[in-house]
């Protein structure tokens, strides 16, 4: 098994697609403690510091004919303002600026990790599950404010045959806490799954006699993950936005 594997690591068929999501310290090679800044921290503040340059200073200067990263600038602000008005209607638009940043941040980050040698931070459940309960626990709090104890009603499903409704109020309720779960896992899962795929690719990529289809299936994975790193911050985005109409309207 040693010559097997030793044999393995000379074609260069040992890789790891896992190891690209290890979070590890900048300095040093100690444990990894609340303190330690690490690579995961690095490239989220990163993404922090784009989404800063592309939405404050890239609009600062407010030209009629806008540039480059002001038009880009707008171009967002638009997109994210009509899902909010078309989700939730004039109501939600008071949380525009929550739901804006949120968008940014993901994308920026899933984006960023495209980058050769990059880190993506929204690979890890660390950084999703907070992303998603914050969303969670901010529009059933909203709902209770805005709506007491009407609120409920979210769960009683008033069209539906009277017999019916004690059991689709607990079918609600419990799709209602595994809310936060999907939202997390669904953003975590296809952002690693698609970067081990990459990782993979490129690990055959060393052989001769598979190099060309494997540089073509990097190529293609490379594509689609480019969609998929916005598409992946849409779905995040237009699910909140949905929430957050239940919380302002949830009645069925």
């Amino acid at each position: 098994m040693a010559t097997e594997a030793h044999g393995a690591e000379e074609t260069g068929l040992v890789f790891h697609p896992m190891d690209q999501f290890m979070v590890t310290p900048l300095s040093g090679d100690g444990p990894v403690n609340w303190f330690t800044f690490t690579n995961s921290a690095l490239w989220t503040s990163f993404a922090v510091g784009v989404v800063f340059i592309l939405l404050v200073v890239g609009t600062s200067k407010r030209a009629v004919v806008p540039g480059r990263m002001q038009s880009v600038a707008e171009l967002a602000y638009g997109f994210i303002y009509k899902m909010v008005e078309d989700i939730c209607g004039k109501e939600g638009v008071k949380y525009f600026p929550y739901i804006m940043t949120l968008f940014m941040f993901i994308v920026c980050a899933n984006f960023l990790g495209l980058l050769p040698t990059a880190f993506t931070p929204t690979s890890h459940f660390a950084v999703t599950i907070p992303l998603a309960l914050l969303v969670f626990l901010g529009v059933t709090i909203l709902g209770f404010v805005k709506n007491g104890a009407s609120f409920l009603g979210l769960f009683w499903v008033s069209s539906a045959p009277l017999a019916l409704r004690p059991a689709l109020a607990l079918i609600e309720l419990i799709s209602y806490f595994v809310r936060p779960v999907s939202h997390s896992i669904r953003l975590a899962g296809n952002v690693m799954a698609g970067h081990a795929v990459i990782k993979v690719f490129a690990g055959f990529a060393a052989l001769t006699i598979v190099s060309p289809v494997a540089i073509l299936g990097i190529t293609a994975m490379y594509g689609l993950e480019v969609l998929v790193s916005f598409i992946q911050a849409y779905v995040f985005t237009i699910l909140t936005c949905v929430y957050l109409n239940d919380a302002l309207h949830p009645s069925h």
